[in-house]
């Protein structure tokens, strides 16, 4: 019998484990000490597996019937939904670790091993700072010449215009660096070189107080 949200509210631990079926392979998980996971169990390839699929009541009754259902669906297609799932976690744990910001640490970690000076380091990790604050979270892979712009273009409209070419220019060693070590397959800077103006002979000097880098990351 199809389970309901009345019933899982009311179900209390008891001396032993319960297993409360809901049909389909899914059932709920009431431990001892009162803990509501989901589970599904099903067969691939005739072996028996588990799949989880979160807690109740974080895991409401309706997602995990659409849980069971989009299982039942890769199942019916020849395909793994367990494997599937791990798949997908190891995906977004690369990814996370692909971000633009990861990247540029690594790529700030090599400058230092090369001994460059100080204030080379100094200058390319505020540089990235800037990028960053616009992309950082973003793996490098889904970033767009456009997203790269708008650190690009807020430093040129305050008049910077040699810190937009000198962060063009980090970005892309950035991207550079990604590519080196597979992470990446073109420099998206490459195709902006004509995006910023280009300093006149007596331009500015470039920004190098972090208050001003705090006046131009705020989102206009």
């Amino acid at each position: 019998m199809p389970l309901t949200d009345t019933a899982i509210r009311k179900v209390r631990p008891g001396p032993g484990p319960l297993k409360l079926s809901d049909g389909g392979g899914l059932f709920l998980f009431v431990s001892t000490a009162g803990s509501k996971p989901w589970r599904m169990a099903y067969r691939y390839a005739g072996k028996q597996k588990l799949l989880s699929f979160g807690a109740y009541p974080a895991v409401t009754l309706a997602a995990a019937r659409k849980r069971r259902d989009h299982a039942k669906e890769l199942l019916s297609s020849g395909v793994d939904p367990g494997l599937r799932t791990k798949t997908e976690k190891l995906e977004r744990l690369i990814a996370g670790g692909n971000t633009f910001a990861a990247i540029a640490d690594e790529f700030l970690d090599e400058v230092g091993r090369e001994g460059r000076a100080d204030v080379t380091f100094g200058k390319k990790r505020w540089l990235l700072g800037m990028a960053n604050a616009a992309f950082g979270d973003r793996p490098i892979r889904d970033i767009t010449p456009a997203d790269i712009l708008v650190p690009l273009k807020k430093v040129e409209r305050a008049g910077n215009l040699e810190t937009a070419k000198r962060l063009r220019a980090t970005i892309g060693q950035v991207f550079r660096f990604a590519i080196a070590t597979s992470r990446a397959d073109v420099d998206l800077t490459y195709g902006l070189r004509g995006a910023i103006a280009a300093p006149s002979v007596t331009h500015q000097a470039a920004l190098t107080d972090a208050e001003e880098f705090a006046r131009l990351v705020v989102v206009s």
